[in-house]
């Protein structure tokens, strides 16, 4: 059986880094929740696509998996930690956790949630 969340991400990281703005979008389900940087939770995939559009062209993604799970043949999900960048030096470290649901076709983001790693020092 293959690792639904490393083959999600596998996906997602190839989308993001490639700023393929409508790739990344069909990887989440057309209810989803998802919640970036920005405090407000936004439902579908019209609005993950639209969070999308305004990231930066130049930005990759390091993708490190913590943990994954499945629930049955319909759900999985997981926890890994996310380098942002950019060529300048900008740099953001997050937590992400996804929820995924099985389509017929291919594992979907059904929920995406990301939390900001402060330095500390």
């Amino acid at each position: 059986m293959t690792d639904p969340m490393r083959e999600t991400l596998n996906r997602w990281k190839a989308a993001f880094d490639g700023h393929q703005v409508d790739a990344m979008a069909n990887l989440f389900t057309p209810d989803a929740l998802f919640q970036g940087f920005g405090p407000k939770v936004v439902t579908g995939r019209d609005a993950v696509r639209a969070y999308y559009e305004a990231v930066p062209d130049d930005r990759t993604a390091e993708v490190a998996v913590l943990s994954t799970y499945t629930v049955g043949d319909e759900v999985a999900g997981g926890f890994a930690d996310v380098t942002f960048r950019d060529p300048k030096g900008w740099e953001a470290a997050v937590h992400l956790s996804l929820v995924l649901r099985r389509d017929p076709d291919t594992w979907r983001i059904r929920q995406y949630h990301v939390s900001r790693v402060i330095p500390e020092g």
